[in-house]
């Protein structure tokens, strides 16, 4: 299995369809986020779709329960494979009701990999990211969910509390001397999936090469090596 999704952090559909052909040939697994989904919306998930490609659907819901369910209804049709609501008991409740019978798989984001211990502790928590990681892992787990997002420095944390059946999707993946960006708690693909992850989150690192088809093609090549 690939575990390789591209990142599409674009702000329009047009430069979005040039990554996904670009990378073709070695990823059939797209995230689309916020901006781009603000952009071009579900016609554009649809557009992938079509494509035969799956879709992460990386919205992070957080609302109030109703809500998150009746938008998870609309979801679960259109064929997407991953969407992620925020680890609250209700919110993850609400979603996997709304999933309903449907292929669709609801990932909880325990804490973002932007934030370190100085940011949790500015909004409130009193205490350190990894006991608000478990909190909110074992939230997750009495609440049903598929799986979940999780920086791939606690990944192996996550595996061990979650089990071996539920997918963890990791974020924050970067190759050794590749650029962090605004990530503040990251790991190479090969330590990630070696702790457990099931999926790996690749963005700049493909998606800002000259060559994207050949840096996907690297980091696979990497992730091959390692497992020798």
């Amino acid at each position: 299995m690939n575990p390789i999704i591209i990142a599409l952090d674009c702000e329009t559909a047009s430069e979005a369809r040039k990554i996904v052909d670009a990378t073709s040939k070695s990823v059939g697994f797209y995230k689309v986020g916020l901006e781009l989904y603000a952009a071009a919306g579900m016609e554009f998930v649809k557009e992938l779709i079509k494509r035969r490609k799956k879709v992460f659907l990386d919205l992070k819901l957080h609302d109030i329960g109703e809500t998150v369910r009746r938008a998870t209804v609309q979801i679960a049709k259109s064929g997407v494979s991953f969407l992620t609501v925020h680890a609250e008991p209700q919110v993850m409740r609400a979603a996997v009701a709304g999933r309903g019978s449907s292929k669709l798989k609801i990932l909880a984001v325990t804490v973002l990999t932007s934030l370190d211990q100085v940011d949790i502790h500015e909004m409130g928590y009193p205490y350190a990211i990894r006991k608000l990681f478990d909190l909110r892992v074992r939230n997750a787990m009495r609440a049903g969910v598929d799986g979940l997002v999780c920086s791939p420095l606690e990944v192996g944390d996550v595996r061990r509390i979650a089990g071996g059946d539920k997918l963890l999707v990791t974020p924050g993946v970067r190759s050794a001397g590749a650029v962090k960006g605004d990530q503040k708690r990251v790991a190479t693909p090969a330590q990630a999936m070696a702790d457990g992850a099931s999926y790996l989150v690749v963005g700049r690192q493909v998606t800002h090469a000259v060559d994207p088809n050949k840096a996907v093609r690297e980091i696979l090549d990497e992730l091959k090596l390692s497992a020798r």
